[in-house]
């Protein structure tokens, strides 16, 4: 962020605590030092507009309303008792809990949330070290459907995604009015209310397949008291872990020896010109296999079941997908 940026933030937060007033975007425009160098109305506007959103996404509550019935234009105006943080403190082996906390989120979204909770806390006076060295590594994967569905469920919106049953290949569009989402043994789950089949429904997030699209009004979407969503997910769980699935891969020669020690070499094929080894595995969470064989790359593919191929597909082009965006 540009040092003028940055200033003209401070100065829009500064402007917005000092009044009980809700002001208008001209009554800032002419009040906040910066905005008045913007070359024309519509560039104003826009740079307000983005610094608004600059404002919601560091945690500051920025209200809108009107001072009166009489008022056309919307205001804008921080509220002290939603801004100001109450006093934290915390122990020094709690403040070393938060740090670790932080560095267990493998995902770009959430590790990005966790890291500014730790300028805030530090902004507080509150020391928190993060590179405390620890005996395991461990590491939270979240879903991409992870971080739309639980904005869905705070903002208490509907949602639309593409969904594959576990066992099938087939997809199927499903809305669902999610109440949460939780996790339960090691995988994610959203619990809902689902409007095709009239009834509260569990779904696996690694199942959910392109973009979760939020829809309709807020704050419509409420989660039922007395509901426990652990309970719902625990219940609708039908895995049987002793019944193996046994999957056939084909495995590059010389490469993927942990693939190889897990099954056991029943032939010899070529995979686009390339020779290699025809394995069968046996798998007992092939869910969680798929992230397992993705790792791998072009030196293993997939060939049975046909669930799993499509599995480890749908990984390798969500990867494709966002090496392009870079």
């Amino acid at each position: 962020m540009s040092t003028a940026r940055a200033e003209r933030l401070v100065n829009l937060v500064l402007a917005l605590l000092s009044t009980r007033q809700y002001l208008t975007a001209e009554r800032i425009r002419g009040i906040v030092p910066g905005y008045a160098d913007a070359a024309s109305d519509e560039a104003y506007f826009r740079m307000f507009e983005r610094d608004k959103t600059e404002l919601r996404e560091l945690g500051i509550p920025l209200e809108t309303g009107r001072n009166s019935a009489f008022d056309a234009i919307d205001g804008y105006r921080i509220a002290r008792r939603d801004y100001e943080l109450g006093e934290i403190d915390l122990a020094p082996d709690e403040a070393t809990a938060v740090g670790l906390a932080v560095r267990l989120w493998d995902s770009p979204e959430l590790t990005g949330e966790a890291q500014g909770a730790l300028v805030k806390l530090r902004a507080a006076g509150v020391e928190v070290d993060d590179h405390a060295p620890t005996v395991v590594e461990p590491r939270v994967r979240a879903e991409p459907a992870f971080g739309p569905l639980l904005a869905a469920v705070q903002a208490g919106q509907a949602v639309r995604f593409e969904y594959r049953r576990s066992g099938s290949a087939e997809r199927k569009i499903r809305t669902l009015e999610p109440w949460g989402v939780v996790s339960w043994r090691g995988r994610w789950y959203v619990v809902g209310h689902d409007r095709d089949r009239g009834a509260p429904r569990c779904f696996r997030l690694s199942r959910v397949t392109g973009k979760v699209d939020a829809f309709g009004a807020t704050g419509v979407v409420e989660r039922p008291e007395g509901v426990n969503l652990l309970q719902m997910v625990s219940a609708s769980s039908s895995e049987d872990p002793s019944a193996a699935t046994t999957a056939s891969v084909w495995v590059a020669d010389g490469r993927a020896a942990g693939v190889r020690r897990r099954g056991r070499v029943v032939g010899r094929s070529d995979a686009g010109g390339e020779e290699g080894d025809l394995v069968e595995i046996e798998l007992y969470y092939p869910e969680s296999a798929a992230d397992w064989l993705t790792a791998h790359g072009p030196d293993v593919l997939v060939l049975e079941p046909e669930v799993l191929a499509k599995s480890v597909f749908s990984r390798l082009e969500a990867v494709a997908h966002a090496g392009g965006a870079r």
